[in-house]
């Protein structure tokens, strides 16, 4: 009877989750969501995998991925990864999980991606005013997941996201929600998740007050009117993944992993992502994939990467490393540290 019903609640949870995706194909408006920094992605082995990680909860970077995942994580762990993204600026991924008990889990996690400074030049002060400028985006998130039964995990994520321009800032609540389910076929996962449904954003700040003259042609009227510039409101991009992920043994001393992911997202077209992954005497990994399959002008394809584990009793630590390929920009290398314990 227990069975019956955890299969009920799973189909359920599954089908609301599709019903969700209409929300975001309903929504699609190519190019003219806000913060566009959401989709770049996260952690070196999930990019290395062509992104293809919905159903394969592999460490904490799994909290941008899907929040379901992080319950079935084996032990605590941190995660830290930086990446030099296109036109010298830099993104900065945190993440932290924490197993309380053998059935829920909470997950942190910080976003960052900064563009840098820049001098401040005006018509009459061309070589610059003294001030410097600058650009970044962030989302700070906090999770929960919990194992439902010994192989199907749910879980939620509530983030806070902000976009900066000097002076002006736009901020929203959002929340992603994900499960992930390990069938009876040996090996074989099933994962799901949806991100960022939320508040839209709008754009604020003291830069937006400028002094006009409603009629310059005309003699005696008030020229310091003081008025605000209107910013329109921008709905966040959505994001649904569903994907399969199989893990078989090799022998003793390694496994392979092959994990695709289905990816629906509000601001672009549907994408298939592919990934394989190699490890051997669960110490070092070799990691392929590629992105977007399906989606004709996209500029990225594939990735490659690596990674090593090193463990002392309870305590490991693991470094990993992602490179990805595009078309018309530089090519993009991720470095990441991960302690678990």
């Amino acid at each position: 009877m227990m069975k019956k019903q955890t299969i009920t609640s799973i189909i359920t949870i599954i089908l609301l989750l599709i019903l969700m995706t209409g929300s975001v194909q309903a929504q699609t408006k190519v190019g003219i969501n806000s913060a566009a920094f959401l989709g770049i992605g996260a952690g070196p082995r999930a990019l290395a995998l062509g992104s293809a990680t919905v159903a394969t909860a592999s460490d904490a970077s799994s909290i941008y991925w899907n929040p379901g995942a992080i319950a079935q994580l084996p032990q605590n762990e941190i995660n830290f990864s930086n990446m030099d993204w296109f036109i010298d600026t830099k993104i900065n991924f945190f993440s932290a999980v924490m197993k309380v008990g053998p059935a829920n889990t909470f997950g942190f996690s910080y976003y960052n991606l900064d563009y840098g400074e820049e001098k401040v030049t005006t018509a009459t002060e061309q070589t610059g005013t003294g001030e410097l400028w600058s650009a970044s985006d962030m989302a700070m998130s906090v999770s929960y997941a919990r194992l439902l039964t010994d192989r199907f995990s749910l879980g939620g994520t509530v983030k806070y996201i902000q976009s900066k321009i000097w002076h002006e800032s736009a901020q929203s609540i959002a929340v992603d929600v994900g499960l992930l389910f390990r069938t009876q076929v040996e090996g074989l996962r099933i994962g799901m998740s949806i991100s960022n449904y939320g508040t839209d954003m709008q754009f604020d700040g003291s830069d937006l007050y400028q002094k006009i003259d409603l009629d310059p042609d005309a003699l005696g009227n008030n020229e310091t009117l003081t008025a605000k510039m209107k910013t329109e409101a921008w709905a966040l991009p959505l994001f649904f993944r569903i994907g399969l992920a199989y893990t078989r043994n090799l022998g003793q001393i390694s496994e392979i992993t092959l994990a695709t992911d289905a990816f629906v997202p509000s601001d672009n077209e549907e994408q298939l992502n592919v990934g394989l992954e190699w490890e051997f005497f669960d110490q070092f990994a070799l990691r392929a994939g590629y992105k977007a399959i399906g989606y004709e002008k996209s500029q990225e394809g594939l990735t490659l990467g690596g990674g090593l584990k090193y463990r002392v009793n309870n305590l490991g630590i693991s470094l990993d490393y992602s490179y990805q390929e595009f078309e018309y920009f530089n090519n993009v290398q991720t470095f990441g540290l991960g302690i678990f314990f």
